[in-house]
Parts: structure tokens; C-alpha cells; sequence
């Protein structure tokens, strides 16, 4: 519906002309566009497709002159490195390109087109400049999707710096100036939207039964058929025979030209039209997008997948495919290479529940229509209070925290809310149900400590007596739930002894951000606490996941030392539930592999690099103590401590999972000491440049204290009671914290950068300073000066540099910013083991140097 300058409306019901953008993000929105684009053009309307796709995605199923293609890209989506890679920082730096820097020539160009096609309406599958070009044109616009680009986008800001925060902001801009959003199954949050209707999933419909397909491609009905649907092929990835079970053919989509195929590989065509093969298929092995997902629900085909890293619709499409019994999660060590038997014979002996409506494109269509030609679906779209609300909304989603929701209306309802599914771990729903239930102190001896007033430890343990019958109960509706308790109960010997520890987060009270400068802080042991068990086991009794023995098995030399955890609370992030690795791949040869190899090996999946701050407890025993490990381990996790909000999430879980550990093992190591060996694991496996007041409070802090501490490295003062009368209060600020995120070690990195700066300072002006003392008598050299230079010219930390001296003698030699490359090119390095310049990036020294010096001593005041 077009709005006519004298404040009329114009369209033809009969005769309608509809602009649907697609994003260029993938064929998989095009493909759903597709039917939606049909039911249109089969009720007699002209649709424009802007879209970069190929013409064979639109005009196999389509074949109508009311169908125009003009092929243009308005945004550029996710960029991946390959089929399972997704690069964050080109991703918005792409998108700048695309969207923002052309800007007002797109949105130029773009009204003048709506205006030459006479549009009656704007639909986008969710390019964010489409809805503001259509506002400007003066024509009405509806988004139709799953998922917003903001949504994408708000992780990728906490990871390149919050200076692309302006993207993200501008897309939700961008697309409030839409009508309202026709909403797919598998939604993510999107409060960019004020108004929401839900349709069915949009599939697109078979052309041929499965034994037409079959009988085309000559299968038998007798073989196992799985169609390999990634969209393109990861790097470097060369496909084998022994991949497969016997007697399974694989069918291969996106195989380029030149790929050569074993055997029982099939390549398909480009132009393959992929519903039909999938409904031919038993199971079929991918990526998850609402392509795959969608036709694998509809078509009652059970899903082996692979997680994509930094893709945020993924947890709310896995939850759907879960839920209804169709997915199978495939670690991407194993899909690399080639264990993928024991994941396919898993998957043909689900049996796929979903019996929801697959006509969302008639329906969506419809609603279209209906848009078109005047109706009103929206509500007041300039209300005050609903903007407010919104915005307040969006800001907790740039800052939101994988695996934590936020509280928000009742009008933006996330997918889980929509299966009936519930948040939070295990741990925490059965306390709840474990507070009436009386706890058993026989089963458990407490070595260390007592459970006074530790309601949390308690809920821990109750639910560790409840795994050993979870194989017995399947009245529990939370399938992802279901899924992590069903690997921890398979996790360990209930015959055997298992071992439980406790680390509590922290709160920063005074010091902070300093301490790796050496300051002097106050810490606080918070309620939030990780809780860690642990079980060894010879290699030989060791309860082991079907993939795992199937790796041990391939290799041929009987049962060998495995590392298994399970992680709790990992249903809304992309971290996966479980980790297992063979404990041999910490050796080479007879010694442990190094800290570089280390980190390596677990930034190899990014839905499996947290278990490097469990895992790596173990290597840095190995490499600091010369511990060997000749039994297998089994570890479950579950921590309360928040995510991403600055109270030391991360050291909990390292305090909890070494202590634990050390527990099995017979290993006594004082509180100090594992701080610092936890600090290792953080700083040398993890690669997150902390300093090691979080260790320590966790390690050795006591509730209802404030741990007094001078980090230089670890120095403990002593313990100060907190009165009675007075608490602390932790409040969420929205802001996202972590020390492995680009803005907190740009931070470390420019105080490093002063401290070299002023070290090398405080050497020329005692050298100086010496040369003019050798010709001056006695009374007249400056001890205590040349003494302070002396110690300034050795600075270890900046914290041991007074206010005033900083101020007298280095202040206003500091610059405010500096080119890494320019820095390296006059002092060579910064000092700093744990961080590394880059030399492209212009780091602030300045505020970062000054603020350690003058918080140390902040802190020496107030106590």
C-alpha cells in the first residue's frame, strides 16, 4: 500500500506489487523467500525480488513472468571463513562497507526504485535498510524472520570493541520503522520489534515421493542414505570412504567441481532441490539454519549437526530440533576426522515428534496481502512507554550473556517460552524441589569445611543422589536438560568414590582493574559458588560415551586415559554441554605439550574452548608439579557464579575444577599456591590476560570477609570482618565484562606500555643524574633522588610508583595514545608475558597508566 501525497492510500486488492529484500547472508533465506514469493505470485501479484542469490533458487520453484530478480546486496550477513568459521570483526567490518559508509546513496537509490515499481509494499528477510527506505518512500514495510541482524551482531561487539557498537544500534533503528514482524518457529529475542505474529514454519514442498527420488538416483530402499548439507565445505576437509557405516551411501551438496569423492559419496548438482533429497534421506549431517532445521522437522528426518561458532540464532533453532527429537550433536574434532558412525547409527534410531503446521508461507503470504491492501495489524507504533520499553530491552541484548536471559516484557517471548521450555540449570531448578527434601549426610564424608549455611552444596549433592537414577525416570520434558543429565548420569561408577568442591565468584571492592599492576585490593567472597565433581577410574572401568570408545576403538590399543565432563547451563550459548579428549594428547612423548599447543588445541572449536578452564587445571599439574595422570577422569560442572559480569566466573570454575582434582588425586596444595597455578591456566591455556586476585579470593577468601591483598604476585595481608550492619551489593550494570575481550586487554596492554615508558624515562635521568653526581661533592648528590630513580628505572609495578612522583616527573611524558607499531619501533616490548601488541592498533597509555597508580593508593586511604 502506497501513501499518496494528499494522505490517501492506493493498491488494488486484486493487483498488488510487493518489494521482498533478502539478505545476503547464504541461500537459506532465499529459499524460504521462495515460498512465500510463490503463494503470492499464485494470488495474482508482482513481486521484486531484491536479492544476491542465484536465479536457479528462485525459478526452479518458480516459473512466472509476475517474478522480477534484480540482483543487489544490502548486506552482507555473517562472513565465514568457511563453513563452520565465523569471522566477528569482518563481519561487521564487512557490513560497514556494505551498509553504513553507502548509506545515503542506498537509501537514495532505493526510494527512487520502490517509487518506479509502484510498490504497494516493503518486505524484508532482514536487510535493516529496506524497512528505512520504505519509510522514507512513504510505503508500509513487514519483516519476515527468525532472527534480526542486531540480535547477530550484539556479540560480535563485545569481541571487536565496542567502537562497532554504532552498527548495532542503527540496525535496530533501522528496523523499527517497520510495520510489525511475522515471526518464524525458532525465534531469538528481537526487541527491535514492537508488534509480533506468529506463523508456521515456511517449508518449501516436495516435488517427488522418496521412492522417486531413490529410484532417479538408483538407491535401494535397503540402503542408508545421509545427505551432507553444510552449504560449502569446511577448509582443507578431504572426505573418506571409512567415514561411513557399511552399507550407507552419502549424498553431497556443495561439492565443488574439482572435489574428488570416494565411492560411497555422491556429488550432487548445484541446482539439486534439496527438500526432495532430504525427504529421501534417513538422516542428514549439517549446520544448523532455518533452512536445514525447518525441512528436517517437517520431514521427520533426524539431524546430525555440527555447531557453528558466534552465530546466535543456533541455540534457539538446536532447543526446536532437541525438543522434537530430531537432533544429534556432532563434536567438530570428529566431523574433521571422519568419526561419524557412532552420531549416524545414534541418529536412525530416533524417531522425530514434530506435527506442527508447515504452511507459514501461505500463511505469511496472506498476512502480506492483507498489509498491502490497508489492513491494520500494528498497534500504536509511537507510543512513549512501548518505544522506552523497547530500548531498554535492546541495551540488556547488546550486553547479553550467552547462556543467561534477561528479564524482559511479556511481549517478547523467547523459543524456549514457546516449547514450554524453562532456563537455568539443573542445579538451580532442583533446589527448589531439594529444599523439602531431606538431605542424606551418609552417603558423603566432608573432608575439608562443613555445609553450614551452604544451601547450594547441598542442592549439589541431592542432585548427584538423583543422577543415579535418572537412566530410570523419563518423566523430565526439558530435553535439553534431559540431554546433560543424561551424560553426567552416565558419567561415573556410583560404586566408586567421587569427589565434590566448592569455589565461590568474587566481588571487587576495592583494587580491581589494578591488580596486575600490583595494587593493593579488597575482595569478597560472593553466595554464587561453582561446584565441581570429580571421579578417576582405571582406563579399563571407565564409563565412556559412545564416540569416545569409538575413537579409542579406531585406534586400536585398548583402553587408554579419557578425560569426560559435562558442563550444566549451557542450553542458551553456543558452548557445548560435554567434552571429552584422550589424555594422551597432552604428551609429546614423554613431556606435556606446551601452553602454545595448549591453547591451540582447545580454540580449535569455540563451542568447545570452555573446557580449556576445566582441562587446563590438568596440564598445568603436569607441566608445574610433574603430575601424571594414568587413570580416567570424569568431571561434571555446574556454576551459579553469573557469566560475563566481572565476578570471576572463569577462576571459579579453574579454583573448583583443580581443587577437585587434586582432591582424587592425594595432592595437598595450598590455597596461594593453586591460585597461582589456576592464574596459569587462564592466562597460558585460556589466553585471557588476568591478573591472579581472582584465584586467590576464590581460593582462599572467607564468607563474610574481605580478603586484604597486595598483588605482587599474590601477597596476602590478612582478612577484614565485615560488621554486621553492613552488606554489599552486586548490581548489573548491563555491561558485559571478560578479560579475554579485546577492550580489557587493550587496557592491560597500554599500562604495560607506560610502565616501559616511564622505566625507560626513569634510566636516562639517572644516568644523568649519575654523570652530573661524579663531578659534585658529597653534600651535594641527591641520595634519596638518585635511590627513587634507581627503583623507577626496575619499576616491576606500576603500583609501587607514588602519585606525586607520577605526577612530578611522568605525567605529561606520557601520550595518550599510541600506535602499537610506533611503540615497538622505540622500546622493543612491553613487558608483559600475557598480552601481545598489535601493531595496527592504537592503544590508550595515559588514562591506563595513571589510573593503577592512583587506585593503589585510593585503597591504602580508605583502609
Amino acid at each position: 500500500m502506497r501513501i499518496e501525497e494528499n494522505g490517501g492510500e492506493s493498491a488494488s486488492v486484486n493487483h498488488l506489487i510487493f518489494a521482498y529484500y533478502v539478505t545476503g547472508h547464504g541461500f537459506g533465506h532465499a529459499t524460504r523467500v521462495v515460498e512465500v514469493v510463490r503463494n503470492l505470485i499464485a494470488a495474482g501479484h508482482d513481486v521484486h525480488v531484491v536479492t544476491g542469490a542465484p536465479d536457479f533458487v528462485y525459478t526452479s520453484e518458480i516459473q512466472s513472468p509476475r517474478l522480477f530478480l534484480r540482483k543487489l546486496v544490502l548486506d552482507c550477513g555473517a562472513v565465514q571463513a568457511d563453513a563452520l568459521t565465523v569471522d566477528r570483526l569482518a563481519s561487521l567490518q564487512k557490513y560497514s562497507e556494505t551498509a553504513v559508509r553507502p548509506r545515503d546513496s542506498i537509501l537514495a537509490t532505493e526510494v527512487e526504485w520502490l517509487y518506479s515499481i509502484k510498490a504497494d509494499l516493503v518486505v524484508s528477510d532482514v536487510v535493516p535498510v529496506a524497512c528505512r527506505a520504505a519509510a522514507e518512500a512513504g510505503i508500509r514495510s513487514v519483516c519476515v524472520t527468525n532472527f534480526s541482524w542486531d540480535f547477530i551482531y550484539a556479540e560480535y561487539v563485545m569481541a571487536a570493541g565496542y567502537h562497532h557498537r554504532s552498527i548495532v544500534w542503527q540496525i535496530a533503528e533501522d528496523y523499527s520503522h517497520c510495520e510489525f514482524l511475522i515471526r518464524l518457529p525458532g525465534y531469538c529475542p528481537m526487541p527491535a520489534f514492537r508488534d509480533v505474529i506468529d506463523v508456521p514454519l515456511v517449508v518449501r514442498r516436495l516435488h517427488k515421493s522418496r521412492k522417486e527420488v531413490r529410484k532417479e538416483l538408483r538407491i535401494g530402499e535397503d540402503v542408508k542414505l545421509v545427505i551432507l548439507n553444510f552449504g560449502g565445505q569446511p577448509a582443507g576437509w578431504k572426505l573418506k570412504e571409512d567415514y561411513l557405516p557399511s552399507g550407507w551411501l552419502c549424498l553431497v551438496c556443495g561439492a565443488s567441481d574439482t572435489q574428488e569423492l570416494p565411492p560411497n559419496f555422491l556429488k550432487l548438482p548445484k541446482d539439486a532441490y534439496t527438500p526432495d533429497l532430504i525427504a529421501a534421506s534417513d538422516c542428514m549431517l549439517g549446520k544448523i539454519g532455518y533452512g536445514t532445521v525447518s525441512e528436517a522437522l517437517a520431514y521427520k528426518l533426524p539431524f546430525v549437526f555440527v555447531r557453528r561458532d558466534y552465530f546466535n540464532e543456533e541455540p534457539f533453532l538446536r532447543n526446536m530440533l532437541e525438543f522434537y527429537q530430531s537432533g544429534v550433536e556432532m563434536i567438530r574434532r570428529d566431523l574433521l576426522t571422519g568419526h561419524w558412525k557412532p552420531y549416524l547409527e545414534r541418529a536412525i534410531s530416533l524417531k522425530p515428534c514434530y506435527e506442527g503446521g508447515i504452511n507459514g508461507g501461505e500463511v505469511a503470504a496472506h498476512i502480506l496481502q492483507e498489509t498491502a491492501i490497508g489492513k491494520n495489524y500494528a498497534s500504536d507504533k509511537l507510543s512513549g512507554v512501548r518505544r522506552l520499553r523497547d530500548a531498554i530491552v535492546l541495551g540488556y541484548q547488546l550486553q547479553r550473556v550467552p547462556g543467561r536471559d534477561v528479564s524482559i516484557p511479556e511481549w517478547y517471548t523467547n523459543a524456549e517460552n514457546e516449547l514450554g521450555l524453562g532456563t537455568g540449570s539443573p542445579t538451580s531448578e532442583m533446589s527448589e524441589s531439594n529444599a523439602i527434601t531431606e538431605f542424606c549426610t551418609d552417603d558423603f564424608e566432608i573432608l575439608h569445611g562443613d555445609l553450614q549455611g551452604l544451601s547450594d552444596t547441598r542442592s549439589f549433592l541431592n542432585s548427584l543422589v538423583e543422577l543415579n537414577n535418572v537412566s530410570d525416570s523419563e518423566k523430565n520434558n526439558e530435553k535439553r536438560q534431559m540431554r546433560e543429565r543424561k551424560a553426567a548420569a552416565g558419567l561415573f561408577n556410583w560404586e566408586e568414590d567421587i569427589f565434590v568442591t566448592r569455589a565461590p565468584g568474587r566481588l571487587d571492592v576495592m583494587g580491581g582493574i589494578a591488580d596486575y599492576s600490583g595494587s593493593l585490593v579488597l575482595q569478597m567472597p560472593i553466595r554464587e559458588a561453582c561446584h565441581v565433581a570429580v571421579q578417576r577410574n582405571h582406563p579399563s572401568k571407565h564409563r565412556l560415551w559412545k564416540h569416545a570408545l569409538a575413537r579409542q576403538n579406531a585406534k586400536g590399543q585398548g583402553p587408554m586415559p579419557v578425560l569426560q565432563i559435562v558442563s550444566y547451563g549451557s542450553e542458551l550459548s553456543n558452548r557445548g554441554p560435554t567434552f571429552d579428549m584422550d589424555l594422551s594428547d597432552f604428551m609429546e612423548g614423554e613431556q606435556p605439550i606446551s601452553y602454545e599447543k595448549a591453547n591451540k588445541y582447545f580454540a580449535q572449536d569455540p563451542s568447545q574452548k570452555w573446557a580449556a578452564y576445566v582441562a587446563g587445571t590438568i596440564l598445568v599439574l603436569m607441566k608445574e608439579l610433574g603430575v601424571r595422570f594414568e587413570d580416567s577422569i570424569s568431571m561434571l560442572v555446574s556454576s551459579a557464579v553469573p557469566e560475563g559480569k566481572g565476578v570471576s566466573s572463569s577462576a571459579a570454575v579453574e579454583v573448583a575444577s583443580m581443587s577437585a582434582i587434586a582432591a582424587a588425586h592425594g595432592l595437598s596444595i595450598s590455597p596461594r599456591e593453586l591460585a597461582l597455578l589456576c592464574q596459569k591456566v587462564e592466562n597460558h591455556i585460556v589466553g585471557a590476560p588476568c591478573g591472579v586476585m581472582d584465584q586467590m579470593t576464590s581460593a582462599c577468601g572467607e564468607a563474610n570477609k574481605l580478603l586484604a591483598m597486595v598483588c605482587q604476585p599474590a601477597e596476602i595481608i590478612g582478612l577484614v570482618t565485615i560488621p554486621s550492619h553492613i552488606r554489599f551489593w552486586g548490581i548489573d550494570s548491563g555491561i558485559r565484562h571478560s578479560v579475554g575481550g579485546a577492550d580489557y586487554g587493550s587496557v592491560r596492554i597500554g599500562a604495560f606500555m607506560g610502565r616501559k615508558i616511564i622505566k625507560a624515562t626513569a634510566s636516562t635521568r639517572l644516568s644523568q643524574s649519575m654523570s652530573t653526581a661524579n663531578g659534585a661533592s658529597p653534600d651535594e648528590v641527591d641520595n634519596d633522588g638518585l635511590e627513587l630513580l634507581e627503583a623507577e628505572a626496575s619499576l616491576d609495578y606500576l603500583c609501587n610508583l607514588s602519585p606525586h612522583r607520577y605526577e612530578a616527573l611522568y605525567a605529561n611524558l606520557l601520550p595518550q595514545s599510541m600506535l602499537g607499531e610506533v611503540f615497538l619501533e622505540k622500546y622493543v616490548d612491553h613487558g608483559d608475558t600475557v598480552t601481545v601488541i598489535d601493531k595496527k592498533r592504537t592503544y590508550s597509555v595515559t588514562a591506563a597508566a595513571k589510573h593503577p597508580v592512583y587506585e593503589n593508593f585510593r585503597v591504602k586511604v580508605g583502609i
